[in-house]
């Protein structure tokens, strides 16, 4: 049942991509079945690199063939010479998840890791289940491989991802969505007549906007995936009270992190390089990647680099030097950068309209006279009680209750079913009564 509204959910979205992702799938399934049988290494490692060929070569042309041959014309404009003629590809919604979980598949079946799955339908399930499909978690194989073929399902979880995905909506379309109707009055206004208040603002939204939508549907994903006798891995673990960019990345869309670590990172000699420049190389490598993986653009490259170098700076003194300041500087100040990163991130196409926002953000012209919506200011009062409540010991075990992580003890609470219900039919009214209901993850 959950293989055919798979199916449905994604030729609903996308008919026509369907059949190539049903085509790739079966020609990874029966490779990767292949690599599982065979006992020479060789084979194994030429098998191993036409799957990840066609993976990220997929990857390659939905995704990125349209940002090469555009630089490469502006390129050959540059010295006069003819343009390549090009039809713009359209990108299958999803592309990049789950073709880091098909080379998850890949590479786990051939490191040893666990065996592959028996039928073409198991594999597909685990591909194509709808709750992940569109904007993650990343979810690796060997984590719930058992569980495609076998799930334990009982009332207590059903309920527990109810609550959960209830948490996630709210989320999205109480928070997220009135901060991103924030930003976009902002982005949308010629830069040139912001002010730094109205700038700071728009940047303070987006940041919100981001956190909440992002984690709001991960937490949808997780909670139907409890629902189904699925357990999912946590993608968010309140990454705005980290107090440094390191601890940021431990914390923020937490599976593309451990992907990238485990599938690049470390394969690439991770901490244990000869030199600390093929260190600092590796951990910019990674993150330029990274940042390439969101989009393809420049502005997602440059991105990845600015994390990058913080990243870099962290393990030369900046960690050391937050840590004298205190938790709250620290806190502070790593906000401020991950803002400003979202400034750079946010901004798509035109890196000279970056710089104009970040002359904005710091020209000192204070304006008493905000652009802000009516609904906007009590709401980001409650965005950033829940970013940063976890900065406290008291506020942890708040949030913890709140987001159902002691979900067993919520159970027997005689508010649960309550605060469920009226969360989910709260959300449920405001996605029918508004028209703005913002997908950021379109590129994804």
């Amino acid at each position: 049942m959950i293989f055919f509204f798979s199916i449905l959910f994604y030729t609903w979205g996308a008919p026509v991509f369907v059949f190539i992702l049903l085509g790739t799938s079966f020609l990874d399934f029966l490779l990767v079945r292949t690599i599982h049988r065979s006992n020479e290494a060789r084979k194994k490692k030429i098998l191993l690199i036409i799957s990840l060929t066609i993976n990220l070569g997929l990857l390659a042309y939905f995704k990125y063939s349209n940002f090469f041959v555009g630089n490469a014309n502006s390129l050959l404009e540059s010295f006069g010479l003819k343009e390549v003629t090009w039809t713009k590809v359209i990108m299958p919604i999803g592309i990049s998840f789950f073709t880091f979980e098909s080379i998850t598949y890949t590479v786990d079946v051939y490191r040893g890791k666990h065996a592959p799955l028996k039928n073409l339908k198991d594999y597909l399930l685990y591909l194509l289940a709808f709750p992940k499909l569109i904007a993650g978690p990343i979810v690796r194989f060997q984590e719930i491989a058992d569980e495609v073929i076998e799930r334990k399902e009982n009332i207590d979880e059903k309920l527990i991802g109810f609550y959960r995905f209830s948490i996630g909506l709210a989320k999205k379309v109480l928070i997220a969505n009135v901060m991103a109707e924030q930003a976009k009055v902002i982005f949308d206004t010629d830069f040139h007549l912001l002010s730094a208040s109205t700038a700071w603002i728009g940047i303070l939204a987006y940041t919100m906007q981001i956190y909440f939508d992002f984690s709001g549907y991960s937490d949808m994903a997780i909670g139907l995936g409890k629902i189904m006798g699925f357990h999912f891995p946590e993608n968010f673990n309140s990454p705005y009270s980290s107090k440094s960019i390191t601890e940021f990345w431990r914390r923020w869309h937490m599976t593309l992190g451990n992907f990238m670590r485990d599938y690049l990172y470390i394969p690439l000699g991770g901490n244990r390089v000869s030199s600390k420049m093929r260190l600092y190389l590796n951990l910019a490598l990674v993150f330029i990647l990274s940042g390439f993986w969101h989009g393809a653009s420049w502005n997602f490259i440059v991105w990845g680099a600015f994390h990058g170098t913080f990243l870099i700076l962290d393990r030369i003194f900046l960690v050391k030097l937050l840590n004298r300041l205190g938790s709250v500087l620290s806190i502070a100040i790593t906000f401020i950068i991950v803002m400003m990163g979202w400034v750079i991130f946010h901004i798509e196409n035109d890196l000279s309209q970056v710089g104009l926002y970040f002359e904005r953000l710091f020209d000192f012209s204070w304006d008493s006279t905000f652009i802000t919506l009516s609904n906007f200011w009590p709401l980001l009062f409650v965005a950033a009680f829940f970013s940063f409540l976890s900065a406290f010991k008291a506020g942890k075990q708040i949030q913890d209750f709140v987001y159902g992580r002691n979900s067993y003890s919520l159970i027997n609470h005689g508010l649960f079913l309550l605060a469920t219900i009226c969360l989910f039919v709260l959300s449920a009214s405001s996605v029918i009564s508004s028209g703005f209901n913002p997908f950021i993850y379109y590129r994804f």
